[in-house]
C-alpha cells in the first residue's frame, strides 16, 4: 500500500476521534462560559482561572473620582456629551419620578388613575386629559430655576467643551440657563411647543401657560382639538434629533457626563453604549445605575457601566446629590468661584426677566388669528419619565 492511500485511510479515523473529543469538550467550555460570567458579574469565584485571565487597560490610571478629577486638570478633554434624567431637577423642587415615597408617581393618587404611568399614556389622555393637565399646572416651567448641576452644562459650553446636552427632563431648565438651542437635545421633548392631536396647529409656551394656569382645557381654535405640549408620552416616538445626532455627537466624544437619571427608560437609557472603548464615563447620581447584572454575560462588549467591576476600564462614580457632585468636581477643577459667579449671575437675571413678566393669554404662533378668544386645550408628553 503506498503512502498516500495508508494517509487516507488514517484520515477518517482521525476525524472521527477529533469530533468525538470536541463533544467531549463541550461541557466544559460551557461551565467555563458560566465561571467566567460569575467571576466577571458577580465578582465571585476567588482566584479562578476566569478572573485570572481579565486583563485590564485602563483608559486611565486612576478610576476614582479624585483620580478622574487629577487626569482632567493636567490633561483636559474636547468633546464632552452629557446625559441627564430628572435626578438634576430635584434640587430646584421639581420631583423625579420613581423614587419610592417622594416620587412623582408615588403621589398621584388624587388623580385616581388606572396606574400610576397612566397619566403620561397617549390612550389614556386621548380618554381623559385632566388629570395630565392638573398636574401641569403643578409642574409647569417658570415656578422654578435652574440648579448648580445646570449651570455646570452650562459652563462647559461656556469653555468650549461640550459637544451636545441631552436630556430626559421637559422642564425647559436647560434652556433657562442659556445653553444654546442647538446643544439641547430634549430627548422626551418640553413645554416649550405644543400642537393640537387632531390638525398639528402649533402654540406657543406663553399660550399655553395661560390655559394651564387659568385651569381651562387647551382647546385648538382651529378644530377644537385638544392641543399638547410636545412632551413624549408612553406610545410616541422620541424627536427627530434624538436618532441623528448620536453619530456625529459621540463619534469624537472623550468624555461622556450621566446625572440624575435611573438608566432604566430606553431608548434614553442606551446611549450609554455610544462612546466608543476610550472615551471615560463619569456617572454623577445618588444611586449606582447602569449596571444591568446579565449583560457582561451576553455582551462580550461590556456596555455596561463597571466602576466597581474588577474589569473596570473607563468608568468612573460620584454617588452623591447631584449638586454636590458638580460643585466638587468644580472645586477639584478651580472652577468652583467662576462656577459660583455664572450661577449668581444667571439667577439675577432670571428673577428680574420673571418679575417683569406679564401673561399674555391670547399670543400665538403667526399663522393663528390673534383675535379669537384662546380656550384651546392641549396634550403634554413627559420627558422625565
Amino acid at each position: 500500500m503506498s503512502d498516500s492511500e495508508k494517509k487516507k485511510e488514517e484520515h477518517p479515523t482521525t476525524s472521527s476521534n477529533s469530533s468525538s473529543s470536541d463533544e467531549e469538550d463541550a461541557p466544559d467550555a460551557t461551565m467555563d462560559m458560566i465561571r467566567r460570567f460569575f467571576a466577571n458579574t458577580l465578582n465571585l469565584g476567588g482566584s479562578t482561572d476566569a478572573k485570572a485571565d481579565i486583563k485590564v487597560e485602563k483608559v486611565i490610571p486612576d478610576l476614582t473620582f479624585d483620580g478622574f478629577a487629577e487626569h482632567w486638570r493636567e490633561h483636559g478633554f474636547r468633546n464632552i456629551v452629557t446625559m441627564v434624567g430628572a435626578g438634576i431637577s430635584t434640587s430646584a423642587g421639581i420631583p423625579d419620578f420613581r423614587s419610592p415615597g417622594s416620587g412623582l408617581y408615588s403621589n398621584l393618587k388624587k388623580y385616581k388613575l388606572p396606574h400610576p404611568t397612566a397619566i403620561f399614556d397617549l390612550d389614556y389622555f386621548e380618554k381623559n386629559p385632566a388629570p395630565f393637565f392638573a398636574l401641569a399646572k403643578e409642574l409647569y416651567p417658570g415656578s422654578f430655576i435652574p440648579t448648580p448641576a445646570h449651570y455646570f452644562v452650562r459652563l462647559l459650553n461656556d469653555k468650549g467643551l461640550l459637544q451636545r446636552h441631552y436630556t430626559q427632563n421637559i422642564d425647559t431648565l436647560d434652556r433657562l440657563t442659556g445653553l444654546p438651542e442647538d446643544k439641547i437635545i430634549e430627548a422626551h421633548g418640553s413645554f416649550h411647543t405644543n400642537h393640537c392631536i387632531k390638525c398639528r396647529r402649533e402654540y406657543d409656551m406663553a399660550w399655553m401657560k395661560a390655559e394651564i394656569l387659568a385651569d381651562r382645557l387647551p382647546k385648538c381654535k382651529k378644530c377644537n382639538g385638544v392641543v399638547k405640549p410636545d412632551i413624549v408620552f408612553f406610545g410616541e416616538n422620541l424627536p427627530q434629533r434624538f436618532y441623528t445626532s448620536p453619530d456625529e455627537d459621540f463619534q469624537d466624544c472623550d468624555l461622556l457626563i450621566i446625572m440624575g437619571t435611573s438608566l432604566e427608560v430606553q431608548p434614553f437609557a442606551s446611549l450609554v453604549q455610544r462612546p466608543g472603548p476610550r472615551c471615560l464615563r463619569l456617572l454623577i447620581n445618588r444611586d449606582a445605575v447602569g449596571q444591568a447584572s446579565f449583560v457582561p454575560f451576553m455582551d462580550p462588549h461590556e456596555r455596561s457601566l463597571l466602576f466597581d467591576r474588577p474589569n473596570n476600564t473607563r468608568d468612573v462614580a460620584f454617588l452623591g446629590d447631584c449638586d454636590a457632585g458638580v460643585m466638587a468636581l468644580a472645586k477639584a477643577l478651580g472652577w468652583e468661584e467662576e462656577l459660583q459667579q455664572l450661577i449668581t449671575s444667571e439667577r439675577k437675571k432670571l428673577s428680574g426677566s420673571q418679575n417683569s413678566e406679564e401673561p399674555q393669554p391670547d399670543k400665538e404662533k403667526p399663522h393663528s388669528n390673534p383675535e379669537e378668544k384662546a380656550s384651546g386645550s392641549r396634550e403634554k408628553k413627559d420627558a422625565s419619565l
